[in-house]
């Protein structure tokens, strides 16, 4: 079997990019593409030193600060792609990749983060955030709505649809009208070690854009003077998360991994305000034995375990992305603190260690090679 892996995008080694290193690691002899790769070569380690074949974007004008720019073009960039001698093709998609183009012959099985969120159910927030109004914000429109019709018609050519997330397989379903399994993403759980004695502080880790939510989270814990927020992350939202920090909000800006473990061991709680496809994070945190308080929305439901519905809790929600929301539940969280063990925390994170991933994922492959194959056999 000649094995093909897709990928939207490689510039940085974010949660999309840990699901890759996973894939390989799985098919080792499979080759990759990818729209653009602009990975530095002293952060490769993850790609394994595999070379990478990429679109006609790479080389377009200022595609490697501003390859986002070229989305009108991804569809074709990715249809561009031949993939025609491969058996399997496995996509790993957030934008574009799932679109390739594939035979009767070729069994292609897409892995989805989210299919694209800006041109689905997030538009209007990313239109919003982006400022994008008037000629700017009508021809953005367009494109998204030129993006969706080719989203929409691509899933054909997907032979099965993995999600990372039970939430992320109801939006397949809604947007592609397709069934999907979920396979949560590889969590590196043993990068995290546990640690049982905390300190009086809570943490919150994220960059700094919108939809993240710190600025929600720093201007809670701005009316709770007496309980101390620590908050780890840089971005474009830096200087105005900033302005509404009170003396009990310490941000640190940018830290490396190293200090970034250290305060998520020693945090009384990681409060986390966003509405993410998986969430990494939580489970990071959780793997270093703390307790999350969590908005009740999207894969956050599905990776930390309620006082409310279990004994072994692992943190609790808040329901709306209000301060009053987000206090309320910092309050409930310390009346009930003799319920959070960092054992249980440990152990429900090791639930989505990578071993777990790679096992369900060369299962699931396996099984539909065979019954492809077979079928095509047959006929």
């Amino acid at each position: 079997m000649k094995i093909a892996i897709i990928h939207d995008w490689l510039v940085t080694y974010a949660g999309a990019e840990k699901v890759l290193e996973s894939i390989i690691d799985i098919y080792p002899d499979a080759d990759l593409f990818s729209l653009v790769d602009f990975i530095k070569p002293e952060e490769r380690g993850f790609l394994k030193d595999k070379a990478v074949k990429t679109s006609f974007i790479q080389k377009l004008p200022m595609s490697k600060k501003h390859y986002r720019n070229y989305l009108p073009l991804m569809p074709r960039a990715i249809e561009y792609m031949d993939v025609s001698e491969y058996d399997v093709i496995i996509s790993s998609s957030h934008a574009v990749a799932k679109g390739v183009i594939t035979g009767p012959n070729q069994l292609h099985i897409s892995y989805v983060h989210s299919p694209i969120r800006y041109a689905w159910d997030l538009q209007h927030q990313y239109l919003k955030e982006a400022g994008l109004k008037g000629f700017k914000g009508a021809l953005v429109k367009n494109i998204l709505f030129n993006i969706r019709n080719w989203d929409y018609r691509t899933a054909n050519g997907v032979d099965y649809f993995l999600s990372n997330s039970n939430f992320i397989s109801r939006r397949i379903r809604k947007v592609y009208r397709r069934e999907s399994v979920t396979i949560y993403p590889p969590v590196d759980v043993s990068a995290f070690s546990l640690k049982t004695e905390k300190d009086a502080f809570y943490l919150t880790a994220s960059r700094m854009v919108p939809y993240k939510k710190i600025d929600l989270i720093v201007e809670s814990f701005s009316q709770m003077p007496d309980k101390q927020l620590y908050v780890i992350g840089d971005g474009p939202d830096f200087e105005k998360i900033k302005a509404k920090a009170s003396k009990n909000v310490h941000l640190l800006g940018y830290q490396s991994f190293e200090v970034l473990k250290d305060y998520m061991q020693r945090a009384k709680a990681f409060v986390f305000a966003a509405e993410e496809d998986f969430g990494i994070t939580p489970v990071e945190a959780q793997a270093c034995g703390t307790p999350i308080i969590a908005f009740g929305k999207g894969g956050a439901l599905e990776t930390v375990v309620s006082y409310k519905k279990s004994k072994n809790p692992t943190g609790l929600y808040f329901y709306e992305q209000k301060s009053e929301a987000i206090v309320q539940a910092v309050q409930e969280f310390e009346d009930n603190l003799s319920l959070f063990s960092p054992q249980a925390c440990r152990e429900n994170a090791v639930k989505f260690a990578p071993e777990r991933f790679k096992e369900e994922l060369r299962q699931f492959v396996e099984q539909k090679v065979t019954e492809h194959f077979k079928k095509n056999d047959l006929e």
